[in-house]
């Protein structure tokens, strides 16, 4: 690049071809391509090669890395994503959404989402504000239990929960002989809200106890200062900056619960509570209405909508927000005084009855013969265990998830660890759009992304193969991968790049070689994440099923519905101890 003061002297004339003066000693002239001294155009001149290299420079290995990014994104998004929108335009799927079913379903949808996703900030929000700002005891013990509904699959904490509300559970029964009633019967519309909030209520928990950790601590003590008490300063300084976190995580839960396949199913059909995730796997696998394709893909292309919306929503909202970076340390924690160990006692009860109770009911019917048998030490078997293990399937299962989840944390660990260090350490006009585009699918519904995969597999030739799966799984999952990576890097400063391209390093291998390198425990942290969410995830896998290509998720769920209930507990339990150990790993690993 030539510097400001060539830029300033006067042209020379054309017909010059003599080199360039040479410059005073003692002063740095740039390092220019041969050629460039002159702005002539004559035959051998030399401003075609300096052209040429300029084109060259632009098109370096960074560019090249770059576009491929952008294929790999648009693939994976934006023409699945596409693919929907074309079959819902042009299709004839319009008409059926207005029949009494698929309104029935929207409503349960949006009412379950909705109040599901209400109520879980409001437990994640109170768990947080007592974990971060009190001085209860035993917080880091109760914070691990808190979040160990996030690691048990859905479908499988309502078959726990089941083994303890179910109709014929063990609790109802009794409470039924003492009283003439159950307790509570936790099929239908409660039950899946109740389900839904316990297990999202950890993420609405987790976003808002990062923002809480970015409130100034200043502020909470100039109120004291002033003469407000503690939980005034808490309740009126701290709690309404927490808004845009708890707005977040209220957006983030409800499109989650939106498409949720596992508990509607499980808790809702017996008692005819039907959502549209269960409504469209029934129309792909029963044919009830003409064309299934065009109808599920009319119902996705409105909850595209409706997710779009709220992710322009969020961004106009944000635009306007002031963030806030906490400097100084937190604040004294809020005494609780002699309701200490009251708060202590209630918040340890209701933790360890939503968490261990139902594990442990899952484990007394996993261990005996059959539903409604008595739990005994001479009922105790571990038949349930040797049928689930010798199902038809169930291997194949295993064997399929562990393989899936395997490649989509790879795939997503690489391609998340090049685009969230392109976008953080480079600068280009399409950096913010790359961005936008790997981060879309975290604010679509699962369901969405399964039917666009549905509606692009034939012409890609991935229809009735584990692949489609896959490549489902590397759409929704992408955007854990990238955030993990641009996050850390957005925040940290470029100054050993700079020092790669002083010392000669090309864009490209400064990028590989410093932000890379520093972003990859990130990566490899954004990789697990994806395999353990893969292997629990059930709402893509089975609406993308087909002969050979079922998962883990898949078999407990045809267990369950084939009314094996305790093979089905069995593999469920298995799946849940092995999220408890890796949770149990994760906390010895922090320090």
């Amino acid at each position: 690049m030539a510097s400001s003061s060539s830029l300033l002297a006067p042209p020379r004339p054309r017909s010059s071809a003599s080199a360039p003066a040479p410059a005073p000693a003692g002063r740095i002239t740039p390092d220019l391509p041969r050629g460039t001294g002159g702005t002539g155009g004559a035959p051998g001149g030399g401003s075609a090669p300096a052209a040429r290299r300029a084109a060259a420079a632009r098109w370096d290995g960074l560019t090249a890395t770059r576009i491929v990014l952008w294929g790999a994104v648009a693939a994976l998004v934006l023409v699945p994503l596409g693919a929907i929108v074309s079959l819902a335009v042009s299709g004839s799927g319009w008409a059926e959404l207005a029949s009494p079913e698929v309104l029935a379903a929207t409503g349960n949808s949006l009412v379950s989402a909705g109040v599901s996703g209400v109520l879980a900030v409001l437990v994640g929000t109170g768990l947080a504000l007592l974990l971060e700002r009190t001085d209860l005891p035993g917080r880091r013990a109760l914070r691990l239990l808190a979040l160990s509904p996030m690691l048990m699959p859905p479908f499988v904490g309502a078959i726990a929960w089941l083994s303890l509300l179910g109709p014929s559970s063990g609790l109802n029964t009794l409470w039924t002989g003492w009283f003439g009633a159950p307790l509570w019967n936790l099929y239908g519309g409660e039950g899946v809200v109740f389900l839904l909030t316990l297990h999202s209520y950890p993420v609405a928990m987790m976003i808002v106890t990062a923002a809480l950790r970015r409130v100034p601590a200043d502020l909470e003590q100039a109120a004291r200062i002033a003469g407000s008490s503690a939980p005034r300063a808490l309740w009126e300084v701290t709690t309404p900056l927490l808004r845009p976190a708890m707005l977040s995580a209220f957006a983030l839960v409800a499109v989650s619960n939106l498409a949720d396949f596992g508990i509607p199913s499980i808790i809702g059909l017996p008692e005819r509570y039907t959502t549209l995730s269960t409504l469209v796997y029934r129309f792909l696998q029963s044919g009830t209405v003409e064309d299934p394709l065009a109808v599920v893909s009319a119902i996705g292309f409105v909850l595209l909508l409706i997710a779009l919306l709220g992710v322009v929503l969020d961004l106009l909202r944000t635009r306007s927000r002031v963030e806030l970076d906490a400097q100084a340390g937190a604040p004294a924690p809020l005494p609780l005084g002699r309701a200490r160990g009251l708060v202590a006692a209630l918040t340890a009860a209701a933790v360890l009855a939503t968490t261990l109770l139902p594990l442990v009911t899952l484990a007394m019917q996993a261990l005996l013969p059959a539903p409604g048998v008595p739990f005994t030490p001479e009922t105790v078997t571990l038949e349930s265990f040797e049928r689930a293990l010798t199902a038809s399937g169930t291997l194949t299962g295993i064997g399929n998830s562990l393989m899936l989840a395997t490649l989509a944390g790879v795939i997503c660990g690489v391609l998340g660890l090049l685009i969230g260090a392109v976008v953080a350490r480079t600068r280009a006009r399409g950096n913010g759009a790359l961005l936008g585009v790997a981060l879309l699918p975290q604010a679509i519904p699962g369901l969405v992304i399964a039917v666009a995969w549905l509606v692009i597999a034939p012409r890609v030739g991935l229809a009735n193969t584990p692949w489609l799966i896959l490549c489902a799984y590397l759409t929704s999952f992408l955007a854990l991968v990238v955030q993990s990576v641009h996050a850390p890097l957005a925040g940290t400063p470029a100054t050993a790049e700079e020092a790669a391209r002083v010392s000669g390093a090309s864009r490209l291998r400064a990028l590989w070689d410093i932000s890379c390198r520093m972003a990859v425990p990130a990566a490899i942290s954004g990789a697990v994440l994806v395999g353990l969410t893969a292997v629990r995830e059930l709402t893509l896998s089975v609406l993308l099923l087909s002969p050979g290509s079922q998962t883990l998720g898949v078999v407990i769920f045809n267990l369950q519905q084939a009314g094996a209930y305790n093979a089905s507990s069995a593999l469920s339990l298995i799946v849940a101890v092995a999220g408890l150990a890796g949770l149990g790993l994760t906390a010895r690993a922090q320090p």
